[in-house]
């Protein structure tokens, strides 16, 4: 479908037979009531077209009360708010795809989910002090955003502080290493001089060391001391 005009002949055509003419007429004017108000450019052509496309709507839908669709007549807040379209296209420009849902969802966030939160008696202000604290913390996490604090979580910037910690202490044992790492005048190393002095057994008190072993059925327990040098 190359153009609106291909779309909506298809449209009639789909309907024809089924649904009484003036539904069908219905149907087509406020397809042309949305296709003029979505545009990106309204003219005073284009809002006279807009009007023309309402006026029909309103005549032909007459349909759905007679057919007991609507017996008690049409008191839809969205059909009420295309007699509005015209004024407020001229007041603030072209609606450019908004549609009423947008409000909807905002009235879930202010009016619905405040609602639940509030003790139900006098709920009104309680309502707008819900309200006024969620705009102060969306406005707190734009600016923390901003300043970089909210990257991660605390676990993960202890985590982090850790490494940083460990990678330093490691950067010192190595300095460390190589400022001791040194020869002794007949090329040999001093370091492993003194392993060898390690060996064997140490001048010192005696330690003495017990062992315990576990107890077991039929056989007695078994208490050793050792004590010698080390």
């Amino acid at each position: 479908m190359n153009s609106y005009s291909e779309f909506k002949q298809v449209f009639v055509t789909a309907l024809e037979g089924f649904v009484p003419i003036d539904v069908t007429k219905a149907l087509t004017a406020f397809l042309d009531f949305c296709y003029i108000a979505r545009q990106d450019v309204l003219t005073n052509d284009s809002l006279d077209a807009l009007d023309s496309a309402l006026g029909r709507f309103h005549h032909h839908r007459k349909i759905f009360q007679e057919a007991g669709v609507r017996p008690t007549g049409f008191s839809l807040p969205r059909q009420h708010s295309l007699t509005h379209y015209h004024y407020h296209i001229k007041k603030f420009g072209t609606p450019n795809g908004l549609s009423s849902s947008i409000t909807e969802s905002k009235h879930i966030t202010a009016v619905k989910k405040p609602w639940r939160q509030s003790c139900r008696y006098e709920a009104l202000g309680q309502m707008l002090t819900i309200n006024t604290r969620n705009d102060k913390l969306a406005a707190a996490r734009i600016d923390f955003l901003s300043r970089g604090m909210l990257n991660g979580t605390c676990l993960s910037e202890a985590l982090n502080k850790l490494q940083n910690t460990l990678e330093d202490i490691e950067d010192n044992n190595a300095s460390t290493e190589d400022d001791s790492d040194f020869s002794s005048e007949d090329g040999q190393d001093l370091d492993a001089d003194e392993d060898e002095d390690r060996t064997g057994p140490v001048n010192g008190p005696p330690a003495l060391s017990e062992v315990t072993l576990a107890q077991k059925r039929g056989k007695h327990h078994l208490l050793f001391h050792i004590s010698g040098r080390f």
